[in-house]
């Protein structure tokens, strides 16, 4: 965990730079999310269209990943992030600004909130990249744990749309993400062990490893399982329970916060106790609580409590996947980030689009909530598979007070 040692041996501004920029480019991220149940009021959505509206960031976010992740390893972190946070200011003051009045319109934001998604890529090598292989775990979670950005989100845009209108929750993101780009400029520095860039033609060799296509399925469910349910629970809060927007935020809230604040500790579990045994029983808990509320709870505090178990136990994989991916891909880790980061934001795209088709086509959110769970199974059984040969090639060779 944190101790001197650990304050020691990277740098400890930057750190918190990433965290900061992570934070609250995950908040704007999810926005159209929080958003969702007044704005589908307000155009007259169809399940289908909420869904999609919703998952669109998700989708644009993964793909910029890769784009990201080059941009790390070509330029550096700090380059890499400066340049996306003017994107996601810039286009939310001129969405703020033109007053966006069509499902088109969001659908367009929602391509602008992408670039927020895309963070990911950045933020996390930037801390990586400062910390020796012992800490990786601990390091990554901190910066990871950005994701709590999303209770913001889902915690206040709600009850700014109803006093003052959605349109209005544009203009007011930007000062929180103008304050987090300050902070980044002037504390946040790449580090001196930088790997040197490498030609494309490398970055599609890392392709060709098995264990990179591992990583990215593995993170398509811990990290594709948190967004997409961040992104969706105030539409299924309000849909199937008829809890009005800001409510049903605050449940949206309440279950994205425990899947957040959990990611530092997956991190640290993954260091002490190995990250392949520590996904392994995430996976197992995510699947039984998805399986659970499939069959739609009487009681909405017993959904609450099923989607706050599962958002615990993908929040804890996702930084029990970073506390692995540093180890196997240690000169790697930008463009890996980056890959691994798209796969797990298409997994959300799966979750979150999935889940507003199960509800047009057959009345309930079953079905999309069962074949998500069917995949965190499909990772149980392929970790299982593969952690023999881990521990026993790269594992067993690695680096020293790392563990696998």
């Amino acid at each position: 965990m944190i101790n001197r040692d650990f304050l020691k041996a990277g740098h400890l501004p930057t750190l918190l730079s990433a965290f900061l920029y992570f934070d609250m480019s995950f908040m704007v991220w999810v926005l159209l999310g929080a958003l969702a149940v007044q704005i589908s009021a307000d155009l007259a959505l169809s399940p289908a269209q909420k869904g999609f509206m919703v998952a669109l960031p998700v989708l644009v976010g993964a793909l910029l990943r890769v784009v990201f992740g080059v941009l790390v390893d070509k330029f550096g972190p700090r380059r890499a992030g400066i340049i996306g946070q003017c994107i996601v200011i810039g286009g939310l003051l001129v969405a703020w600004t033109m007053r966006i009045d069509t499902y088109q319109g969001t659908l367009a934001l929602g391509v602008v909130l992408g670039v927020a998604g895309a963070s990911f890529a950045v933020a996390l090598p930037l801390a990586s990249r400062w910390y020796p292989p012992q800490y990786q775990g601990i390091a990554l979670g901190i910066a990871g744990a950005g994701n709590s950005g999303t209770v913001f989100a889902s915690l206040f845009a709600p009850g700014i749309a109803k006093a003052l209108g959605w349109n209005a929750v544009l203009g007011i993101a930007v000062v929180p993400l103008s304050v987090a780009f300050l902070v980044y400029l002037f504390a946040a520095k790449d580090s001196p062990n930088k790997p040197p860039a490498k030609k494309l033609s490398e970055f599609l060799d890392v392709l060709r490893m098995r264990d990179a296509w591992w990583f990215m399925f593995f993170y398509a469910v811990t990290f594709g399982g948190f967004v997409g349910l961040a992104s969706s629970l105030a539409i299924y809060f309000n849909a199937d329970y008829g809890l009005d927007a800001v409510t049903a935020g605050y449940f949206t809230a309440t279950c994205v916060f425990c899947g957040s604040l959990v990611r530092p500790i997956g991190g640290a579990l993954a260091d002490r106790l190995g990250g392949i045994k520590t996904l392994s029983v995430m996976y197992g808990c995510a699947a039984l609580a998805l399986v659970i509320v499939s069959f739609h709870p009487s009681s909405v505090y017993a959904a609450l409590g099923l989607f706050a178990f599962g958002m615990l136990a993908f929040g804890m994989g996702n930084g029990s996947v970073f506390q692995l991916v540093p180890q196997r891909f240690r000169h790697e880790i930008g463009v890996m980030t980056g890959l691994v980061g798209m796969t797990g934001g298409v997994g959300g795209f799966f979750l979150a689009s999935s889940l507003g088709l199960s509800k047009q086509l057959t009345g309930t959110y079953q079905a999309g909530l069962l074949g998500f769970a069917s995949l965190a199974v499909l990772a149980l059984v392929g970790i299982s598979v593969i952690k023999q040969r881990w521990r026993t090639t790269w594992g067993a060779v690695g680096v020293a007070g790392a563990r696998i």
